[in-house]
């Protein structure tokens, strides 16, 4: 079902597609794209007056602590026009491209986690996103406007059993007449508690008049039918408004649907190739925000006659976490910029840009918490309590941890990136390793394989990367050229390697998830060594601390480097045969004797998975719209 609704074409050109063919097309992204100069300034203005909100009316430890954003603070945040900043000026919204929306995420975030992700849901998967794409020109005058201004979206698609397997969607959408009557379950629908519009995934019954199939709905949240039954509390970004959605018999006009039948996750699908790169912005913030506690702390502490700074072990760390927040930043801004210039197609370098950012992240708040040693651990409060700076280490490490699941877990991530890495291989011979396909068409295909490798293979032989003087612009004091020649000699070897995989495994590639994983995190570390040298070289070129730019891009790449030829090694060494056979012992119970001499403190009696039978609610609708 995801195969059939994943956009097809490549009709523009796609850096990290070609990357992951052997093919380093750096003039796709070198010179650094910019904005507009009309954008830039009306981004600025907004940025502006963002911060000045966020100083002033935004208490950050009072939202963590009172696990809720204040209705005053919403508020001020739509007379801001920040649940606008996507939208275009003709429906009442801002008009800000992705690179500007990005940096107000990240400010907003910053000032509290739980008002980026407020203001990101509502616009990057809300409402506004899919009509963007996918709306009526009659549906985007109704809803745009209030969306701008007044209403607060959410979107909704996870259901108590379903989660990233979309054939197994239960909520259904009946049509009668001009309506549709939806039926079923939907959880963790962030913002879904103060949500004045939804975006509803449900299923349509095939008949004689209907396609059928997973359809997209806005619908409204005062509808008789809906009762929010829960809200959701969770480790961290506590301030957030997720819940548990019920839907029962609710009547939703013809009018209401997002394109055709059947389409529902195309548009899902599609709306999140850019509306995944708000979560990378929250990464960068986390991670400037890290780089400031780590320089401040580990110069006020001493220890053993010297700053903390001083000792490697912890100097280490401090290098990581700046030569990484640099690199996090350069991708965002870059994949934003390619965004908003609609040049290339950018499927892949977005869910790279999500996928490296949110485990970068994680790495960078780790390593935080452990410069800061048992501080890291205190709250914030407990810190203030007994007369320290309230620094709140241990809530960023909390309220990252679910960026490496929200929008597509890792591990769906890789496997949502591989299968567009090798998109290529499978349209001139995918019907060779198809088992329902006839031997005619395993013919034709062997011989179409045939004309693409013998033009393919011959080029990732040699190239650029072999040459002593490629790439010399990027040689200004530091030497970042042979970064770049690494960069295209690797893109090289890992296409071979991934031609090799298939070669070897055919039809049980996709089972081969440990492989096509690390093949995926080559490619975004090659990703983010592009992206780190193109953004050094366009800050020298644009006077803004260039020499410091260039430092941070070298050990950037020879920390990725490191890490890259760790992945190479285990491509074709490692413990995947290994873990399959533990695997199945655990499950059988061979191993249940190691899970002795402890005590469950788990519920006693609860279910796994909560019962989403459709039906009318029995629970307090605790939906809290702020007006």
């Amino acid at each position: 079902m995801a195969e059939a609704a994943r956009q097809q074409e490549w009709r523009k050109p796609s850096f990290a597609k070609e990357l992951f063919l052997g093919r380093f097309r750096l003039d796709l992204i070198h010179p650094h794209p910019m904005p507009t100069d009309e954008a830039a300034q009306r981004g600025e203005e907004f940025l502006a007056k963002l911060r000045d909100f966020v100083e002033t009316k935004v208490d950050g430890a009072l939202i963590e602590r009172e696990s809720r954003i204040p209705d005053d603070v919403i508020d001020g945040l739509k007379e801001l026009g920040a649940f606008g900043m996507k939208i275009d000026t003709k429906y009442g919204g801002l008009g800000l491209g992705q690179v500007y929306y990005n940096k107000a995420l990240a400010l907003a975030g910053s000032a509290s986690p739980a008002i980026g992700v407020l203001l990101s849901a509502h616009q990057s998967i809300g409402v506004p996103q899919p009509l963007k794409l996918f709306g009526t020109p009659e549906q985007k005058e109704r809803f745009l406007p209030r969306c701008a201004r007044t209403d607060i979206s959410a979107f909704l698609l996870t259901e108590p059993d379903v989660g990233s397997d979309p054939a197994r969607l239960a909520t259904s959408a009946v049509p009668d007449g001009d309506d549709y009557v939806l039926d079923g379950v939907k959880l963790w629908t962030t913002n879904g508690v103060v949500a004045d519009l939804l975006v509803v995934m449900a299923r349509v019954p095939k008949s004689e008049d209907h396609k059928g199939g997973i359809t997209a709905f806005v619908v409204e949240t005062n509808s008789p039918g809906i009762t929010v039954e829960n809200r959701n509390a969770f480790m961290g970004l506590r301030g957030i408004e997720n819940g548990v959605t019920r839907f029962h018999q609710v009547r939703v006009p013809a009018a209401n649907r997002i394109g055709p039948e059947g389409a529902g996750l195309k548009i899902a699908l599609t709306t999140l190739n850019t509306g995944r790169l708000s979560l990378p912005a929250s990464c960068v913030a986390a991670g400037k925000w890290c780089l400031k506690i780590a320089r401040e702390w580990s110069a006020a502490r001493e220890q053993w006659g010297k700053p903390l700074a001083h000792h490697e072990a912890v100097g280490s760390k401090i290098s990581f976490i700046a030569a990484t927040t640099f690199a996090l930043e350069a991708v965002t801004d870059l994949a934003s910029q390619m965004a908003d210039e609609d040049r290339n197609d950018i499927r892949i370098e977005g869910a790279l840009a999500k996928l490296y950012a949110s485990e970068m992240a994680w790495l960078i708040a780790d390593e935080l918490v452990q410069i800061r040693g048992g501080r890291g651990f205190e709250t914030a409060d407990s810190l203030r309590a007994r007369g320290e700076r309230g620094v709140p280490a241990e809530q960023v490490l909390r309220d990252l941890r679910i960026n490496r699941i929200f929008e597509g877990s890792t591990e769906i991530m890789h496997l949502l990136i591989a299968r567009e890495a090798v998109d290529a291989h499978l349209s001139v011979a995918g019907d060779l390793i198809d088992p329902d396909k006839s031997l005619q068409d395993k013919a034709k295909a062997g011989a179409n394989a045939g004309v693409f490798y013998a033009k393919w293979l011959p080029k990732l032989v040699a190239g650029q990367g072999q040459l002593p003087y490629s790439y010399g612009e990027f040689k200004r004091g530091v030497d970042l050229s042979p970064h770049l020649r690494y960069v295209e000699r690797t893109s090289r070897k890992l296409a071979r390697s991934t031609f090799y995989g298939m070669s070897r495994w055919q039809g049980r590639m996709e089972t081969k998830q440990g492989f096509l994983g690390r093949v995926v995190d080559i490619g975004a570390e090659l990703f983010a060594m592009s992206a780190v040298c193109v953004r050094a070289e366009h800050l020298r070129a644009q006077g803004e601390h260039g020499r410091e730019a260039y430092q941070l891009a070298d050990a950037f790449c020879r920390q990725s480097r490191l890490r890259i030829e760790e992945l190479f090694g285990r491509l074709w060494s490692n413990t995947d045969d290994l873990d399959r056979k533990v695997v199945k012992g655990v499950m059988a119970g061979t191993y249940e004797w190691l899970e002795q001499g402890i005590v469950d403190p788990s519920d006693d009696g609860g279910v796994w998975i909560a019962d989403a039978t459709p039906g009318p609610s029995e629970r307090e609708n605790v939906h809290r719209p702020i007006r």
